[in-house]
């Protein structure tokens, strides 16, 4: 092991016994804020840690077999402790490399998934009520909780717009390559002579923004409007003008709440897209200036980016961005994206291990 590598694992074994210790004392305890940031640390330098300390007893179970070797009734056995050894080392060497990649402190976040119709009309926004429907059956086999901020919804049951926020740890690092161009090729339900045609999404993902971290609104950059709320939701939801939409005057960003009755609450919803949109514009300026110099594997995120293709007379799935082919089209728009999240995140992976070789 690189001797870059093995100084940092000794930091991660020396943080984890702080860390015992601060969150056993009875100050931490009561903080509760203080406590789960404690607490959520704990558990990746635990991680870290544990493989590390199987590392470093695979190393001593190493060397006490090559030891073994000379005595001629234990030489069989200490043949295989080793070739056993030598096996997991290098997976587990790869594992804590892997376990120490920089990781994006937004990554824990809750997440909003803002999904707009494209071109094709109709179609895009019945393919974006599918995306939609796709994303919350995804979470509810998390375990997440996912709410609708708001919706424009056409006359056949699609969406022009729709902004879902979903509330789990780690739901914005799950979600945050499904940023991009999102194209459906299929025969639409308008179409009667059969023939397909290709439509077109675009998907955003935002980490829901920490307060203590969020962008400053100046009041007076803002224009606050209430109307009645639309779509379902009972009688009460059209008769008092309790939806909220902010436009933030310098940028022109626009964000709405409709979810709930009261105005109160709705404009407080409303505020943290608007938070989250501004942060994200900043993020993307930040990448677009990144790429001209490094083109990622996984690509900016930048909603132009066309990143998916869904063939349904194919029942094919492709991914662009990582060349990943499946054909199970009709399980993934049930909610079984696992499998694509997955391999997003082992490319991401990927091209940062050969960054920090590169860099090495």
């Amino acid at each position: 092991m690189k001797t870059f590598l093995r100084q940092q694992l000794e930091r991660y074994a020396l943080r984890l016994q702080e860390l015992d210790f601060l969150l056993s004392r009875e100050d931490i305890m009561g903080d509760m804020e203080q406590y789960r940031t404690l607490s959520r640390e704990h558990a990746e330098v635990t991680q870290v840690a544990g493989r590390y300390a199987r590392y470093r007893q695979c190393e001593a179970d190493l060397a006490s077999a090559r030891e073994l070797l000379a005595d001629p009734d234990m030489a069989e056995m200490a043949q295989d402790e080793i070739a056993s050894a030598e096996a997991e080392l290098p997976r587990l060497e790869d594992e804590l490399q892997r376990l120490l990649l920089p990781k994006d402190p937004d990554d824990v976040r809750n997440a909003f998934l803002e999904i707009r119709a494209g071109t094709g009309g109709d179609e895009s926004a019945l393919f974006a009520g599918d995306l939609a429907r796709m994303y919350s059956r995804y979470a509810a086999s998390q375990g997440w909780k996912v709410e609708i901020l708001s919706a424009n919804e056409n006359e056949i049951g699609g969406y022009k717009e729709v902004v879902l926020r979903v509330e789990a740890d780690g739901a914005y690092g799950a979600l945050r390559f499904e940023s991009g161009g999102h194209r459906v090729q299929r025969v639409p339900a308008t179409e009667t002579q059969g023939r397909i045609h290709t439509s077109a999404c675009t998907v955003a993902v935002m980490p829901e923004p920490d307060e203590r971290q969020a962008i400053t609104l100046n009041p007076a950059d803002l224009r606050i409007d209430t109307f009645r709320a639309s779509g379902a939701g009972g009688q009460h939801i059209n008769k008092t003008d309790s939806a909220v939409r902010v436009v933030h005057l310098p940028t022109g960003l626009v964000a709405e709440c409709q979810d709930g009755r009261s105005q109160h609450a709705n404009k407080a919803k409303a505020l943290q897209v608007l938070q989250a949109r501004l942060q994200e514009k900043e993020r993307s300026e930040r990448a677009a200036q990144e790429a001209a110099l490094r083109k990622g594997l996984i690509g900016s995120g930048d909603r132009s980016d066309r990143i998916r293709t869904y063939n349904f007379p194919q029942g094919r799935l492709t991914d662009h961005r990582i060349n990943l082919t499946l054909y199970k089209l009709l399980m993934v728009m049930e909610g079984d994206l696992g499998e694509v999240l997955d391999a997003l995140r082992q490319a991401r992976e990927a091209e940062q291990l050969a960054e920090l070789e590169t860099a090495a």
